[in-house]
């Protein structure tokens, strides 16, 4: 009797392990193309220091900014989103998580940490960031034209700004004579220091690092009796920006911020880089890292523009009347 019977008892001929091999081949064959559909799609890795609200105007900015290159989310780009809630070290683990999904490109914001993360996680994967500090003396980048290695960005040097917030502040308190500097990490402040001389300023240098250090930083503050406040960029007190607000408001002191949601929440001024001039660069960038650029070509972007917010509400509340020069200058009143 012949093998060939055997294949009665199934209902189908005999198979030789060549025509098998050839039958699976095909199917495997057949099944490429849907697998190669489902990773069309390029990912990008979405690494905050804080949460990530999908409707923030930092996110509407970025995801202009990746139009702009041709990518809209959920049609030909995927964003995988990682946040550390404000726990810096959350931020190791989110940023090996996404270089264990094979992303093609990290986006790293909320200060210098994010990148930092990422940075030490991969030496391949392309990272763009935005940081509000010197990325050459953070060591992210060689320099801002030629960032040779594998991120590039944007920095809103925010922390450049900080001589032309004391004046700010001089034309709105202009008896002033003790300013305090509120920071995260103090480490370059000579600019500063030097316009508070110029001024006969007192410059009283706090530092805080976590929130409990918030309060006891304003009540040093208060009971310095410094008149005025310049509040920096740490990522803590983004984080904590109603508290900062609310603090500032108990005691009574005039504040200036870095960033206009500061203003836009109940501080009294902001002055500094659009939020959207940052987020929309790092989209562009994204989108043509995507489209093959490298990191190293592209040089790190610094704003043009700086925006100054008043809010004239929080003014009243202090007994203060803002001068027509600095209304003049403002970008945006609040009423």
């Amino acid at each position: 009797m012949k093998t060939g019977g055997q294949g009665g008892h199934s209902g189908h001929p005999h198979i030789s392990r060549r025509e098998l091999l050839m039958l699976v081949g095909g199917a495997m064959a057949t099944a490429r193309p849907a697998l190669a559909q489902q990773n069309a799609m390029p990912v990008i890795g979405y690494l905050s220091y804080f949460g990530n609200r999908l409707d923030s105007p930092g996110m509407v900015a970025f995801r202009a900014g990746l139009s702009e290159t041709g990518y809209v989310e959920g049609q030909n780009v995927v964003v995988e989103y990682r946040g550390a809630q404000g726990h810096a070290k959350r931020l190791s683990a989110l940023a090996a998580d996404l270089v264990a999904g094979h992303v093609n490109v990290i986006v790293a914001v909320g200060g210098n940490l994010p990148a930092v993360a990422a940075k030490n996680v991969t030496s391949e994967i392309p990272i763009v960031f935005i940081t509000g500090s010197d990325p050459v003396k953070d060591g992210l980048v060689a320099s801002l034209a030629r960032p040779a290695g594998n991120l590039t960005g944007v920095t809103t040097i925010s922390s450049e700004l900080n001589p032309k917030r004391l004046e700010l502040l001089s034309d709105l308190v202009p008896e002033a004579k003790v300013v305090a500097l509120l920071g995260g990490q103090i480490s370059v402040i000579p600019n500063i220091q030097e316009a508070a001389r110029t001024k006969g300023i007192q410059l009283l240098v706090v530092e805080a690092h976590t929130e409990p250090e918030i309060d006891t930083a304003f009540a040093r503050i208060a009971g310095a009796h410094a008149e005025a406040l310049i509040v920096g960029d740490s990522v803590l007190f983004s984080v904590e920006r109603e508290h900062v607000i609310a603090l500032a408001s108990h005691y009574g002191i005039p504040a200036i911020y870095h960033w206009p949601e500061f203003a836009a929440a109940g501080g009294l001024l902001s002055y500094g880089a659009s939020a959207a001039f940052a987020f929309r660069q790092i989209g562009i960038y994204t989108g043509r890292i995507l489209k093959g650029d490298k990191p190293a070509d592209l040089p790190v972007q610094q704003p043009t523009t700086f925006e100054l917010v008043v809010n004239l509400k929080t003014a009243r509340e202090l007994g203060l009347t803002v001068p027509p020069s600095i209304l003049a200058r403002a970008d945006e009143v609040i009423e």
